[in-house]
């Protein structure tokens, strides 16, 4: 069994009543974090101590999807009195981005060593607990990681941010549930920007790698949700929801 909570679904930058990206996966005894954008932390906090969390799943350095991770180092940090190090999986360079901006090359600073970086990429496998991960390459500008969560026999699938990719399907493929970003609306053309889906492409994705569940996140607050959730229904013939703000459901 999983249990996923959004925390924040909004694409690229928060809106007045939803965090940009940050998603919490809980199975019986292990919880992990999908991404971190900005306001997704007062949301986790709201949900679990900071040192409840396991593991934190960082999917690429744009800020709607790591700013808040800086202050979740500070809440982990306070949290307990003897912190130690947390499993922190990001992608290639990242880990020396953050330490860059949180002033932290200093080998001893804590930052370092509470938060335990693991660069990841395509085809890499990780245990946390009692939940597999697996992460996959997308197709966007910067490095950038989709992840697959599994424990007891079933799985979520997380896209992250990505333009048309084979390597996201593979990793989808059968996932009881696909957490699919759609940040765009429209027929794709070749002036459409590459590194992001349209919301029918997310329903595409979901039927080719025939999910049980396509949850549609990361449109913008400057479109309005519901022509993306239909143009994903007719393209994908099974369930159908919208990530949005403590929508919660349980996998099994």
């Amino acid at each position: 069994m999983l249990i996923l909570t959004v925390l924040g679904s909004s694409g690229s930058y928060p809106s007045g009543s939803n965090a940009a990206s940050g998603y919490l996966v809980r199975s019986r005894t292990t919880t992990v974090v999908l991404d971190l954008g900005s306001g997704a932390l007062v949301k986790l906090l709201g949900e679990v101590g900071a040192e409840a969390v396991d593991a934190v799943v960082i999917s690429h350095v744009h800020a709607d999807h790591c700013s808040d991770l800086f202050s979740f180092y500070m809440a982990r940090a306070r949290s307990v009195a003897v912190p130690t190090p947390l499993p922190v999986f990001v992608p290639a360079g990242a880990a020396e981005h953050f330490i860059r901006f949180a002033r932290a090359e200093d080998a001893d600073h804590p930052f370092q060593w509470l938060m335990d970086f693991r660069a990841v990429s395509g085809g890499d496998e990780a245990l946390v607990g009692e939940v597999a991960l697996a992460f996959a390459t997308t197709n966007h500008p910067v490095p950038t990681i989709a992840t697959r969560v599994a424990s007891g026999g079933v799985s979520l699938v997380y896209t992250a941010d990505t333009g048309p990719s084979d390597e996201v399907a593979a990793l989808a493929g059968g996932a009881d549930a696909l957490l699919c970003e759609a940040a765009m609306i429209g027929e794709r053309d070749h002036d459409t920007y590459p590194f992001h889906l349209t919301a029918e492409e997310a329903g595409r994705l979901a039927a080719q790698a025939e999910v049980g569940h396509l949850i549609v996140t990361h449109i913008p607050p400057s479109l309005t949700p519901e022509p993306s959730i239909q143009a994903a229904r007719e393209a994908y013939p099974g369930r159908v929801s919208l990530a949005v703000p403590g929508a919660e459901w349980t996998i099994e």
